[in-house]
């Protein structure tokens, strides 16, 4: 497996340039592949929801709007309901869009800081890449699960912590 790890940021929607998108990749990847114990690359595309859309109108056949998107430059194995995923052992991950308007709008509705949710959609978005799916409740609970210990290593809350309103 590579040791080496590497966010790469294109930024199609400058709003993501003032957010400090290149950064916040760098901190999601970083701990994600830490997390596993491995290195790879991958590309992060920030854009916004004009562009997200016609992604996923292209690739998922949904012509709306989401908050983020990937794809995984290989084909994971089908793996057990929620068994750890093979992990991949490329250089190159895959690629991420996402989606500025979305993930602001997110974060307003959930009363959450912005690069907090940033930071957890890069990261879910990178368990992507690596294989983890929530296809099934065994494999959401592993994901989610995963999540929320990667995300203390970024001093991020649970995310899935339901708040008093």
């Amino acid at each position: 497996m590579p040791d080496e790890t590497t966010a790469d940021c294109v930024i199609e929607d400058e709003r993501w340039q003032a957010a400090g998108l290149e950064d916040l990749a760098a901190r999601a990847v970083t701990a994600t592949l830490d997390w596993h114990d491995m290195g790879g690359e991958v590309v992060v595309m920030g854009c916004d929801d004009a562009r997200i859309a016609a992604l996923n109108a292209d690739f998922r056949g949904k012509p709306r709007a989401t908050n983020v998107l990937s794809w995984p430059s290989v084909e994971h194995a089908d793996h057990a309901p929620g068994a750890m995923p093979d992990l991949p052992d490329e250089e190159e991950l895959g690629d991420i869009a996402i989606a500025f308007e979305t993930c602001q709008a997110e974060a307003r509705a959930q009363g959450k800081p912005f690069d907090h949710h940033v930071l957890h959609l890069l990261v879910h978005a990178t368990l992507h890449l690596l294989g983890y799916d929530h296809q099934t409740d065994p494999d959401a609970e592993r994901m989610e699960g995963t999540e929320r210990a990667i995300l203390a290593t970024l001093s991020i809350p649970d995310p899935y912590e339901e708040k008093d309103r």
